[in-house]
């Protein structure tokens, strides 16, 4: 794996902006072309299968959180356990989630967390990188196959709808990311053949008469994609009607449990020493002095706290009162000082594509830089 300085085409921001990549310059240089990162197809390879053995292990601590009901080591309230539970037994089926890993092409890759609910990042990894993939080396390939298995995911989730059921399409429009992630995956789901339809988070209503949630236009949703977090759900007003079960949610409860990082302790309770995984436990102790702590349910790096021999470093949030776990200290690659982390995609079941974000820091943030990829059929770099 080798990270090269390269030069970025000369009019990529309109290039960018044709294919619907709004978000490009986000708090400064959020797309950055000036380089890309080299893998072989042995690295390719290890990732694909470190994903894939990562989705086997995780739906394995999923069954055992809910044959033993250790829903309260990882904070979830009684009825949304039993939600989980239930969406869990009906096989709910659920559309995509993103791995993050250390990896540098010498080491087995490890798991840092599962964006198992809301992961973003997937427009760029999945059509951003490809487009200038043919414009830099088309000659070359990429591990990413994102579109494609979207598209397949969708055709198999809908032979599971009623016929000519609408899929409702939902986040907070105002935030340009999620709103270009959220309509992506409703393009995908339109090109597999369903009908779909967008809608504001906030401008979905509830039929108290009929006990259904309602778009605009008080038509029942029977169907929705969510790019809504469950935790935030839970503390919305309607969440005693979310327990109703009066609709199919995308991603499903279940998905719950793999988006807490209380799931990192479980993981390495259940499969000690596996090489895909960190030391991870609910108390600091077994660590000693060089740990990360991390909040149950932090998004982009917030007040994740680093403790190793060069000190402590630690991220501001609102995270924390629910609670934290604490994993061993895996630093980071850093190529030409910049720290690297592999977003490892996974659709339904089956590891898709990578996307490589970077940080002058050693924590991931929502300002990280996301950084293209390609890789060759040469042994090494």
């Amino acid at each position: 794996m080798q990270r090269l300085t390269i030069d970025p085409r000369p009019d990529w921001k309109s290039r960018m902006e044709d294919i619907g990549f709004q978000f490009h310059t986000l708090n400064g240089v959020y797309w950055n072309e000036g380089a890309c990162y080299r893998l072989t197809a042995r690295e390719v390879d290890e990732l694909e299968d470190a994903t894939n053995e990562l989705q086997r292990l995780c739906r394995a601590a999923v069954t055992h959180v809910i044959d033993n009901n250790l829903f309260d080591r990882l904070h979830i309230p009684p009825a949304f356990a039993a939600l989980a539970r239930a969406s869990w037994e009906q096989q709910a089926p659920s559309v995509y989630g993103r791995f993050d890993l250390v990896y540098d092409g010498t080491q087995a890759p490890k798991l840092l967390e599962y964006n198992a609910d809301t992961p973003t990042a997937l427009f760029e990894a999945s059509v951003a990188q490809w487009y200038w993939l043919q414009d830099h080396a088309a000659h070359k390939d990429q591990f990413n196959a994102i579109h494609e298995r979207l598209l397949a995911r969708w055709q198999e989730i809908g032979a599971r709808l009623p016929r000519g059921e609408t899929v409702y399409f939902a986040c907070l429009q105002d935030n340009v990311e999620d709103y270009v992630t959220t309509e992506y995956l409703r393009d995908t789901a339109q090109q597999a053949g369903l009908p779909t339809s967008a809608i504001d988070v906030e401008d979905i209503g509830y039929d108290t008469q009929e006990k259904v949630f309602v778009d605009t236009e008080d038509r029942a949703i029977g169907t929705l994609f969510k790019l809504y977090p469950w935790e935030w759900l839970m503390q919305e007003d309607f969440a005693p009607q979310l327990l109703t079960q009066s609709w199919r949610l995308l991603e499903p409860a279940w998905k719950m449990l793999l988006s807490n990082k209380g799931i990192l302790p479980i993981l390495w309770e259940l499969f000690p020493d596996h090489p895909n995984l960190l030391p991870a436990y609910f108390e600091p102790g077994p660590l000693g002095a060089t740990y990360v702590q991390k909040p149950l349910l932090s998004r982009e790096g917030a007040n994740v706290t680093i403790r190793s021999s060069d000190g402590v470093l630690a991220s501001p949030g609102d995270y924390g009162q629910e609670g934290w776990i604490y994993q061993a200290h895996c630093p980071l690659p850093v190529y030409d000082g910049n720290h690297a982390v592999i977003g490892s995609w996974i659709i339904g079941e089956t590891a898709a594509g990578i996307g490589i974000r970077e940080d002058d820091g050693p924590i991931t943030r929502n300002t990280s830089r996301f950084v293209p990829h390609y890789f060759d059929q040469e042994a090494s770099c």
